[in-house]
């Protein structure tokens, strides 16, 4: 089989920031996605699940209401160093910051109830943490705001 894209990376070289993941053509309609890479891969600790969880349930309610004329998805990366936000079209990378530091923002700022947080809602919504969820938003931002 042929190696994807992403393993074709070196990420003993690949630092925090927003990166253009690649940009892609199906039938016509043309899609970008990004990497915002939180942590350094391979040299310091993953996030946990409950921060990774809340910034998405957070980051995806955010770009719903905000972007949904837009974006396409947003969510976390396996390997729990970041997540994948996917934008229709080829929008340029200042554009793009300019969100994610929006985002960014959103949840940082954000109070009450974190959304789709109830059995309902979500298949895990007991591992959710917000506080953490902000420590990593501030870092993040604090990285894309002086690079």
């Amino acid at each position: 089989m042929e190696k994807i894209e992403s393993f074709k990376v070196d990420h003993l070289k690949l630092l925090p920031g927003l990166y253009v993941s690649r940009c892609d053509t199906m039938d016509n309609f043309s899609f970008t996605t990004y990497d915002l890479r939180f942590t350094r891969p391979n040299f310091e600790p993953v996030m946990n699940t409950a921060p990774i969880h809340t910034i998405e349930h957070l980051a995806a309610t955010y770009f719903r209401n905000y972007h949904s004329d837009k974006v396409m998805y947003f969510g976390p990366m396996g390997c729990r160093t970041g997540f994948y936000l996917i934008y229709k079209g080829m929008p340029n990378l200042d554009e793009t910051k300019k969100d994610v530091l929006d985002c960014l923002n959103f949840i940082i700022n954000f109070n009450g109830d974190i959304p789709g947080a109830s059995p309902i809602e979500c298949g895990n919504y007991l591992d959710l943490n917000l506080d953490m969820a902000k420590y990593y938003a501030k870092r993040y931002k604090d990285i894309l705001e002086n690079n």
